[in-house]
Order: structure tokens, then C-alpha cells, then sequence
């Protein structure tokens, strides 16, 4: 089956003091009409990087300087503007993790979800947008809407801003959402109904999601897939229940040990020592440092992993994979 989004060999970089940052290093993904892809890993790791990459939306100086990211058989980086603009919040719709800098602090909720129907749906009148507005008000569980849509963004708390997102990414009934640590910075209760709104959003208009977070109870939730990142790259990809429960990289499995409730075996342990330095990488696999699988093992300082098969659907990038089965 063609995928909805594919993303091959995207490779992603920042000038930085003396050369350049490769924040995103040789990345591909796929993601299948109407399943979530869930993308994890440290703070740093470049997942937000490649979600932003997707819809072209990467800050000079930062630049693509490789691959390629198809949707529905075209690439985006390499459309015209103007189609692109066609793309963005109508087909493909982003939820950004900090919906406080997301908003425009100035102008109502209200008149922010009715400009994202007027820029895609110009034939619509007035009074068709506002009744749009508050039925996509209601839909997130934002309490009178018609209350509630002349007030401006301070005036919502941190859960109902991010819902104020979520209705303005579901305005055009996107093909694929794009969300970005949804559920930063809410507390445990706002985290549920966030996730619960999402996921049922989702099912209810069929559209494929690409969840990146680093929290893994929220994966194991709400996912079908799971790329785990490092450092820029991918390190392993599989089913969700295939990752959770037989990890196959030396990282997956510290991720999975250092949460509580997430852990394959044993007891809660910290990952011990840093990411590697963005402006100074290894030259072999990036995790060497922190791994203990890799102790005494040359190759590891010297040679990049590449992606493995290790069963159906489940790749690693290590190169002792086989003795974590």
C-alpha cells in the first residue's frame, strides 16, 4: 500500500560556530492512511525538527539539505508556494506543543479558527464560518462556545488553549495531523482529555497522525507504530507491542527501563551520561558512550549502524542487535 506521508533520507541542518549542526541526519519514515505514527525519544533528538520539515516550516538559517518528503505522491519540499500554502491547514494540519506562542495573543480564539476556514474554504459566508466555529468549539469540549469564542488566548486556561489548537487543526478535516508534544506543560487530567480528544478526533474523521513526544505511556496509548530517535537519526522502528515488549537497541530498552510502568524487567534506572554533542559527533554509533552492550567492542566507536531488519516489520540500527532477543 502507498503511504499517506513518506519521508526518505531527510537530512536537516543549523550553522553553528565553525560549521554546521546536523539535527536531523538521514531520517525516513512511513505513515499509512489512517494510522498514528508516534516518534520518541530525548529532548534533542530531532523529532520536532522533522515534524516542522514536513510543511516546510524550519526556520532559516536552518535547511533541508537532503531527501525527500511525499504526500499523496507529491514532495513538499520541492513545491511551489503557493501549493504548498494549499496543503498547509487544510490537507496536512499541525498542533504545536506551546499553544500559549501558537496563538496570536491579540485576536480572539473565535476569529483564529474562522481564518483558518475562510483561507481554505473562501466560498463559505459569514454566517456559515461562525456556525462552523462553534460547532468545532463544542467538538473539543470548549464550554459555551459562543461565550467563549470573542475571548482571547490569556483567557483560556493551558488545557483549553491546546483545545483551541486541536479545533483549529480539525477546521478543513486534514488527511494527516501533525502533532507536537501535545500535551506539554498540562497537568495529568488536561493530559487525558487532550489525548482522549485526539485520538477520538482521529477515528471519527479518518485522518492519519504523526504523535511526536517523549513520553512513551502516551505511544503505547495511542499508537500503531513507533520510531524511536537518537541524535538525529533513527534507531528503531516496529509495532508498537513489538517495541514495548522486545526491544530490539541497546536506547529503546534504557528508554523503556527509565520510566515507571514502562519497563520491560527490572527496576527504575536513569540513562547515564549525555547525548552526544551536536557540533561534534561520533563517528560511529551515537549511543556507543552510554551503552553498555557496546563495552570493549572497536566497532562500535568506528562503524555507523545501519537499519536492520530484525522480524517482520521491526528494524534497528545496532550492530548486536541479535543479542537483545
Amino acid at each position: 500500500m502507498t503511504p499517506l506521508l513518506a519521508i526518505d533520507d531527510l537530512a536537516v541542518e543549523f550553522p553553528a560556530h565553525g560549521g554546521a549542526v546536523r539535527a536531523v541526519d538521514g531520517v525516513s519514515l512511513r505513515v499509512a492512511r489512517g494510522e498514528i505514527l508516534g516518534v520518541v525519544g530525548e529532548s534533542g533528538s530531532g523529532k520536532s525538527v522533522t515534524a516542522l520539515s514536513v510543511l516546510r516550516l524550519v526556520r532559516p538559517p536552518g535547511r533541508v539539505v537532503r531527501g525527500s518528503v511525499r504526500f499523496a505522491g507529491e514532495d513538499l519540499l520541492t513545491l511551489p508556494a503557493a501549493r504548498l500554502r494549499r496543503i498547509r491547514g487544510h490537507r496536512i494540519a499541525m498542533i504545536f506543543q506551546d499553544p500559549m506562542t501558537a496563538l496570536n495573543p491579540v485576536v480572539p480564539v473565535g476569529a483564529q479558527i474562522a481564518e483558518a476556514i475562510r483561507l481554505h474554504q473562501p466560498r463559505l459566508g459569514r454566517a456559515a464560518v461562525r456556525s462552523r466555529v462553534l460547532e468545532l468549539m463544542a467538538r473539543v469540549g470548549i464550554a459555551d462556545p459562543e461565550g467563549r469564542r470573542g475571548r482571547h488566548p490569556h483567557e483560556f486556561s493551558g488545557g483549553m488553549r491546546q483545545r483551541a489548537m486541536i479545533a483549529m487543526a480539525l477546521a478543513n478535516e486534514p488527511d494527516l495531523l501533525i502533532a507536537d508534544e501535545p500535551t506539554t506543560a498540562l497537568d495529568v487530567t488536561s493530559q487525558a482529555q487532550v489525548l482522549d480528544l485526539l485520538d477520538t478526533a482521529r477515528r471519527e474523521s479518518g485522518a492519519s497522525a504523526l504523535l511526536i513526544t517523549h513520553d512513551l505511556g502516551v505511544i503505547a496509548e495511542l499508537a500503531d507504530r513507533v520510531a524511536v530517535m537518537y541524535a538525529g537519526r533513527v534507531v528503531e522502528h516496529g509495532d508498537v507491542h513489538a517495541i514495548f515488549t522486545t526491544p530490539r537497541h541497546p536506547y529503546t530498552r534504557a528508554l523503556l527501563a527509565s520510566r515507571p510502568g514502562c519497563r520491560p524487567t527490572g527496576s527504575l534506572r536513569p540513562i547515564g551520561g549525555s547525548p552526544p554533542t551536536a557540533t561534534a559527533p561520533p563517528s560511529g554509533c551515537a549511543f556507543e558512550p552510554r551503552c553498555a552492550l557496546s563495552a570493549g567492542r572497536g566497532v562500535c566507536r568506528t562503524d555507523r549502524p545501519g537499519p536492520v531488519t530484525v522480524a517482520a516489520g521491526h528494524q534497528s540500527a545496532c550492530h548486536f542487535h541479535e543479542e537483545l532477543a
